[in-house]
């Protein structure tokens, strides 16, 4: 069977421990899933490896795949990490410092007196000027001096540096000289990449829009190599099918796209979750839900209202704004690793964590350090043997790291100890939650809980107990649903123009910049090979009030009042109130879409069995309870159940405390309810 005749797409995500990979037949809605160790030297080694596991379980070949999909952190992990190549950026002259600068205020948590700035990612040293300007509207004050640009080049080539940023003032209103300085430094420096702002970010603010060029230009040569590798790797293997790559929009591009501006992938990998578990709550007929990925050092909490997952320009990475679109998500140093220590008679959890080596003492690796994880098998949440029994805990291991770094420094029995543990977690989760729910104006007992990631479904219950939810939704594959969502992705791009001056709503004019855009957009979808009747554009406004500093997206409408309503709205439910002031409008966006269809499930069929494959005792609250082990792939369609019980499968562990009541959807999710007069 050829490519273009094959139903079959296949999904890989690289994690720092493992890589997970979903095959799906689109005709069948049959679904293949492996799971392979990572190799953090050459991560496109452990994505080919994955493919063939999947291959190999389905009787497929690899010339038979239709779609490549991939998450990937390289770009994440550069930005984080600082091992991005060696950067210089081309800026208007009298703009060298502008990285320096930056913003006046300081991280929130920050002790005011002692935060120092970080090292900006290209030192003013290696920020080169040229001569040219452009009003705020983009009429050319001073036309662009190309013998500047020639000494700019020249200076740069003296810099042994791998990639070079072009950001000038007010390229976003017009973006001539930056192109033709672009074209110059190319000629000049052919072994240099070459990145500009109005490729990436063609919008208002000259500090975020030269960051996020800088930060582009640093991971250019990283990503562009990875995405070379993998796509040789997959000709070798006579793949003809695209790659298309997670972006933090939660779409996926091509690769080409891709290339040109790498940075749109920084947290690609949480957002493809975000993605899975709104397209396996849709299936359940669940529109508000809140989901929690937790893995093993970090948390990522967003919440969907309406099936809709909003984005957002004011995301981080790192030290860094980075306001580009992506989905709005908070993520917090909480995970199965994440450290639990007495400092000054206080018990602390996180944010550092174990990682993957040594680990938590109960993985057998040498952990010295209790560990969430440690908590969980102190009390018996976790069975004995973990990977459908391929990997077996250390208990005793476990409980001696609680004892000695938590139990006797706090005078606590071991059970009291490893309670507390998972209290503290839960309560930082919980405040997460808040921030992507009551802080925005969203009661979060309206909606219902999706836990997700290698730990989420031990502490969903937990949560949605603390939260006030009453009921949460366990996908069918929790530990892999990141690889399951890249599967369910569409293709997704943003298309922006700031205006030349922000001012009162000109419906005429606005409606002219999005056919532009929209244009734009059409072509894009062209290129990426979308048929017309899978199309879809959206507009968004970027309105704000006189004098304000940030901007809210809002769903575009034909009238003026109709615009500055739903503004008012939406700042409402963020902020609380409305002000007396002129709104304004600031940025204008499309946003395209290339639809995926929806392929049919390969559901549970009804019946199956609720035998106990084996009993353990667990340590609840109110006492030790003999709580009966249960293959989850046993339970049919409809199946009901009471807690407590625990559920075992290949990537994750459920558990079900008293109180709680399950029911197998026929799609594969878990359906926990919380019972009447059971305590939130």
């Amino acid at each position: 069977m050829s490519s273009a005749e094959s139903s079959l797409a296949i999904a890989v995500d690289i994690g720092g421990t493992f890589t997970d990979i979903s095959l799906l037949d689109r005709s069948s809605g049959k679904v293949w899933r492996a799971k392979t160790p990572s190799v953090p030297q050459d991560p496109s080694e452990a994505f080919l490896t994955g493919i063939r596991l999947a291959l190999a379980d389905a009787g497929a070949e690899a010339s038979e795949l239709a779609r490549v999909l991939h998450g990937t952190t390289v770009a994440t992990n550069m930005i984080l990490e600082g091992k991005g190549a060696r950067t210089a950026l081309v800026t208007t002259r009298g703009f060298r410092h502008v990285l320096a600068i930056g913003r006046q205020d300081i991280p929130r948590k920050a002790n005011l007196y002692n935060w120092v700035k970080p090292e900006r990612p290209v030192p003013a040293s290696r920020i080169v000027e040229v001569d040219e300007r452009l009003a705020a509207g983009g009429a050319v004050l001073e036309t662009l001096d190309e013998d500047s640009v020639r000494q700019a080049a020249s200076a740069i080539r003296a810099m042994n540096v791998e990639a070079v940023g072009v950001c000038l003032m007010h390229a976003f209103a017009n973006p001539a000289h930056e192109r033709r300085v672009a074209e110059i430094l190319r000629e000049q420096l052919p072994d240099i990449a070459v990145t500009i702002s109005t490729d990436v970010l063609p919008v208002v603010r000259e500090y975020e829009r030269s960051l996020t060029t800088a930060l582009n230009a640093a991971v250019m040569p990283g990503v562009t190599s990875y995405v070379g590798r993998l796509e040789r790797r997959l000709e070798d293997e006579k793949v003809a099918a695209p790659l298309l790559l997670m972006k933090s929009n939660g779409g996926v591009a091509g690769a080409a796209a891709i290339r040109e501006a790498p940075a749109l992938t920084a947290l690609s990998g949480p957002a493809a979750g975000v993605v899975g578990a709104r397209a396996i709550a849709a299936a359940c007929g669940i529109r508000d839900l809140i989901t929690v990925d937790i893995g093993g050092t970090s948390a990522d909490i967003c919440l969907i209202k309406d099936g809709r997952i909003d984005l957002t320009q004011h995301g981080k990475v790192g030290d860094w704004p980075l306001p580009l679109p992506m989905v709005d998500m908070v993520t917090i140093g909480a995970g199965g690793g994440s450290i639990a220590a007495v400092e000054d008679a206080t018990l602390t959890v996180g944010p550092r964590s174990a990682g993957a080596r040594p680990g938590p003492a109960a993985y057998g690796h040498g952990g010295q350090d209790a560990t969430v994880t440690d908590a969980h098998v102190v009390l018996g949440h976790l069975p004995e043997k973990l990977l459908g029994g391929r990997m077996g805990l250390d208990v005793e291991a476990a409980r001696e790291v609680v004892r000695k770094g938590v139990a006797e420094p706090l005078g606590l029995s071991l059970e009291a100890a490893a309670r507390g543990v998972l209290q503290i977690v839960d309560n930082h989760m919980v405040g997460a939650v808040r921030v992507v729910s009551v802080e925005r104006g969203h009661d979060p007992r309206h909606f219902t809980l999706v836990p997700f990631g290698g730990a989420g479904p031990l502490h969903g219950c937990a949560l949605a107990e603390l939260l006030g939810i009453s009921r949460v939704m366990i996908p069918p594959a929790p530990g892999v649903l990141c690889a399951d969502g890249l599967l369910a992705a569409d293709l997704k791009a943003e298309f922006s123009r700031t205006l030349p001056k922000a001012g009162a709503i000109d419906v005429v004019t606005a409606n002219g910049i999005f056919g532009e855009l929209e244009q734009q957009a059409d072509a894009w979808l062209t290129v990426e090979g979308v048929p017309e009747d899978k199309r879809q554009t959206d507009r968004v406004a970027l309105l704000r009030y006189y004098g304000q500093g940030g901007e809210i997206a809002i769903p575009w409408a034909e009238t003026r009042e109709a615009v500055e309503e739903a503004f008012t709205a939406e700042h409402k439910a963020l902020y609380g109130f409305a002000l007396d002031a002129p709104i304004e409008l600031v940025t204008l966006r499309v946003e395209a879409t290339g639809l995926t269809s929806e392929p049919p499930r390969d559901g549970l069929q009804p019946g199956g069995s609720l035998e106990a494959y084996d009993h353990a005792p667990v340590q609840f609250a109110d006492g030790t309870r003999d709580v009966p082990l249960i293959d989850r792939n046993t339970i049919g369609a409809g199946t009901r159940f009471d807690g407590p019980v625990i559920l075992t499968q290949l990537d994750t562990t459920i558990l079900v405390p008293p109180g709680w009541t399950g029911e197998a959807h026929a799609v594969g999710a878990i359906i926990l309810t919380r019972q009447e007069g059971t305590a939130a």
